[in-house]
């Protein structure tokens, strides 16, 4: 399988690289020459590569600064799929497409699974959602995958700021009123590849096991970060509630994600925690 990825420098398109499986190739231009921004540029590149799959791992994430600029998050977020989408169907390769558990409101109870009707809160949540929406109008037949709180080893992320944080202070305020799943890079990449490799399309969802808090996840950061001598010493990690932490965008209270139907497909990945120790080791590795 020959895949064509968008987003190569992100923390998602570095792991894709990192996990290809054997038989398969990954073509990731740097974004200089694959500006997804740019229409024209998508359909030169598609057309000159010839992908099996195209996978979209680009997005704009940067959720508050979206409640400011909505027009800029919907270029990547919104525009820059329907470019993909379209120009993956005209070179007749399969279009996957990652998505957020920020296109729901975070009112459940239990799990989302993926016909949940969407309710985003936000900017960022809703130019994802019509993301969606453009990868259905613009390819018969999508792979939309949902995952949530996304890190790695490298990039801007949770656990990247905790670290600088943990670094920086004697105590780091967290909220521990919003429940969802940490999510290595790493597991999304190789549920990515499981997934166009067999060939699925529709819309299904993909985090590690296990559901957590920021607090949670924040705890286990401090935990292991001591073990693995990232830091040199205790922080105290105190729990807050989200109106103590206000920000531009109201982030959902639960975001879940039921991944049943990924998991029958996949199997089921390890705990959060069990990557989040992975990951960890990484950092150490490359400092």
């Amino acid at each position: 399988m020959r895949a064509l990825i968008a987003g190569s420098g992100g923390q998602l398109g570095r792991a894709l690289q990192a996990h290809v499986p054997p038989g398969s190739e990954a073509i990731a231009p740097p974004e200089a020459d694959f500006d997804i921004a740019d229409a024209d540029a998508v359909r030169r590149v598609v057309a000159d590569v010839r992908p099996d799959v195209v996978i979209n791992a680009a997005a704009y994430t940067a959720v508050d600064k979206a409640e400011a600029d909505e027009a800029a998050a919907r270029r990547i977020n919104v525009d820059a799929v329907a470019a993909l989408a379209g120009a993956a169907r005209v070179a007749g390769a399969a279009f996957a497409h990652v998505s957020t558990d920020f296109i729901f409101d975070g009112t459940a109870h239990r799990p989302y699974p993926p016909d949940a009707a969407p309710n985003p809160l936000g900017a960022y949540g809703r130019t994802k959602l019509d993301g969606e929406v453009a990868a259905a109008e613009f390819h018969p037949a999508p792979l939309i995958v949902r995952t949530a709180w996304v890190y790695a080893a490298v990039g801007n992320n949770f656990v990247a700021t905790m670290l600088r944080l943990m670094r920086e202070r004697s105590e780091v305020r967290v909220v521990a009123d919003q429940f969802g799943t940490p999510t290595h890079a790493a597991t999304l990449a190789r549920t990515l590849w499981t997934l166009t490799g067999g060939g699925h399309t529709g819309t299904l969802h993909a985090t590690d096991a296990g559901t957590a808090t920021w607090y949670d996840f924040a705890v286990a950061i401090h935990a292991e970060a001591r073990d693995l001598g990232l830091l040199d010493r205790a922080v105290t990690v105190t729990p807050i509630r989200t109106e103590d932490y206000p920000t531009p965008t109201k982030r959902p209270a639960f975001g879940v994600l039921d991944k049943t139907a990924t998991w029958a497909i996949t199997g089921v990945p390890r705990h959060w925690r069990d990557e989040l120790r992975v990951c960890l080791g990484q950092i150490k590795e490359n400092a």
